[in-house]
């Protein structure tokens, strides 16, 4: 495989949503746009550098040619192409990290398999970097709990106290019309997920982020797409089998969030107002309240969001991707955290 070293210089990006200008110590850069379309992002810290994981393919959807390319920056300036990952006949999408117990990047990735453009299926699959982070491995097959076992998506993993959990949604193909259902699982390998409990919820739940608190209280901000549309922030204790939940005042799209007190968190999603194209959006939430203040607004417009976030030297560091350039680009961002802890 090929290697690239890219170098952005840093700028402000025109903002096509709307006539808000970004504060000057708000930097957005360009950092990759090979592909016909680029998109889905996920972005982490691991030894002394950043890692930037999304899809390349020929469009949004479908697609048998999905890959999904790793980029690695130690300043968020100059990055490096470290590995493409694919498997043959299948469309790998939204890959996203974390860190295993045994000091691994992994990457979770959603498997669509097609059929002369008709969706027949879908199978998680799973990469382990080594622990330098320099290499990765080929993309294998996710095994799920027969119990639940469909057309599986796990879309983001968060490992507590050694084991991994993520919220697996389920969509047969009949897509929004059923049938569809959403489970939390977990795992001690990433390899092999277990049912814990079934997520009892209307509106098509699907992408979700699972985070932690201190005491070991499982919150999760999850994407609905009818009905009203609203996300939901849901909560539950150990052992995980009974959940509260928040309806929010805002659609979600490719959520991403971050806790940064015992009350507050960061919430990075696709944004939607009436009479203009998406955006992505930055808004501060609270665990008991349901109401999102939005702080920021990022050049994008059209395709867009899917961000990865990292706090990190007092920043909030992210990745995402908009088509406000034409087509759909990968770009990092840096934004003070005092921002949002006004």
């Amino acid at each position: 495989m090929g290697r690239y070293i890219l170098l952005f210089l840093a700028g402000i990006l025109c903002l096509n949503i709307s006539a808000q200008d970004l504060p000057k110590d708000v930097i957005v850069r360009k950092i990759w746009d090979e592909a016909k379309h680029n998109a889905f992002t996920d972005l982490i810290h691991f030894n002394g550098a950043f890692y930037c994981a999304f899809r390349e393919g020929s469009g949004h959807v479908p697609g048998t040619d999905g890959l999904a390319r790793i980029l690695r920056s130690t300043d968020g300036k100059n990055w490096e192409s470290i590995a493409l990952l694919e498997k043959k006949g299948l469309d790998l999408r939204d890959p996203n990290f974390s860190i295993t117990t045994s000091g691994k990047l992994m990457v979770i990735m959603g498997g669509s398999i097609y059929d002369n453009g008709e969706l027949k299926g879908r199978k998680p699959h799973v990469s382990f970097s080594n622990k330098k982070g320099t290499k990765f491995s080929k993309p294998k097959d996710v095994r799920i709990d027969p119990e639940i076992i469909g057309w599986d998506w796990i879309w983001r993993v968060t490992w507590h106290n050694r084991t991994a959990y993520s919220l697996d949604y389920q969509i047969g193909p009949k897509e929004k019309d059923g049938p569809t259902s959403m489970y939390l699982v977990k795992s001690k390998n990433g390899k092999k997920f277990h049912k814990v409990s079934k997520i009892e919820m209307d509106g098509f739940p699907n992408e979700a982020t699972v985070r932690f608190s201190k005491d070991g209280t499982l919150y999760a901000i999850i994407r609905r797409e009818t009905g009203d549309k609203m996300g939901v922030f849901a909560k539950s204790k150990p052992p995980y089998t009974d959940w509260t939940y928040i309806k929010l005042n805002e659609q979600l799209g490719g959520p991403d969030f971050l806790f940064i007190n015992d009350q507050e968190y960061i919430l990075g999603t696709r944004t939607h107002r009436k009479g203009i194209s998406p955006y992505t959006g930055f808004f501060i939430g609270s665990k008991n309240t349901d109401k999102l203040k939005e702080v920021l607004k990022l050049p994008s417009s059209g395709d867009n969001s899917y961000p990865g976030m990292v706090i990190h030297d007092g920043k909030l560091k992210l990745s995402y991707y908009s088509s406000h350039e034409g087509q759909a680009n990968i770009y990092f961002a840096e934004i003070p955290l005092r921002y949002f802890e006004k």
